[in-house]
């Protein structure tokens, strides 16, 4: 039998280098890990390199996050078969991975004999979630069918087309008046990340400081300040 060769992508080296190690030890020989990315775009060009069957995919990475990279991987390869694998089940991410060509979205908390037994499903062609998720799904909280209101992230994402969703992300906790401490933390990223991502959201804006870049964008969207959350 021809193992289904996986991707790993997670930008905590030794997770993914713990998982390729388990899934290699309990999946005997039909999963075989063929290779692991630390961020969205090295998980394209690897997807480019290594044709997998299956990515195992996390949602916040430094640069591409794992939304923005299953949109790329599944509009050029849409025969990949990606899952969400995250300790976030934020509506919203569900939503944006689901809506974006990810087939399945299972938390980290899973055991890994069936983590193995998801993999072998999904490439089967199933669609799976954790059940956490899959009770969001059902009761409709990670939906945006009609006449859902969209999240505010959503909105700042339609007037400003350009800003990827970490960087919509990042403003968002801008507008919120976070610093850049705080939205490190939240994120789970780097303050230094935090400064480049701003850095870049103000020249796509167009604005030279936070304070300018809040007032845009409330003037442009009717966003306000919330909580830190969606929506």
């Amino acid at each position: 039998m021809t193992p289904i060769r996986v991707l790993i992508v997670d930008d905590q080296k030794l997770f993914a280098d713990s998982l390729t190690i388990v899934l290699d030890a309990d999946s005997a020989d039909d999963i075989r890990v063929v290779g692991t990315a630390l961020d969205g775009a090295t998980a394209l060009e690897m997807t480019r390199e290594l044709s997998p069957d299956v990515i195992l995919m996390d949602v916040h990475m430094p640069g591409i996050d794992g939304v923005d990279a299953t949109r790329a991987i599944h509009e050029e390869f849409p025969a990949v078969r990606i899952v969400m694998l995250t300790t976030f089940d934020d509506d919203v991410y569900v939503h944006d991975a689901i809506e974006n060509g990810a087939v399945g979205y299972l938390l980290k908390d899973i055991d890994v004999a069936e983590l193995a037994a998801a993999i072998r499903s999904v490439y089967a062609g199933s669609f799976l979630v954790s059940q956490s998720v899959g009770a969001k799904l059902a009761s409709g909280g990670a939906s945006s069918g009609h006449g859902a209101v969209p999240s505010r992230a959503e909105r700042i994402m339609k007037e400003f087309p350009d800003l990827t969703r970490r960087e919509a992300e990042v403003l968002l906790l801008v507008v919120d008046s976070f610093d850049n401490y705080e939205i490190a933390e939240r994120l789970s990223i780097a303050e230094q990340t935090v400064k480049n991502y701003t850095s870049t959201i103000y020249a796509k804006l167009g604005v030279r400081d936070r304070i300018h870049a809040v007032r845009f964008v409330q003037s442009r969207t009717g966003v306000r300040a919330g909580s830190g959350a969606e929506p």
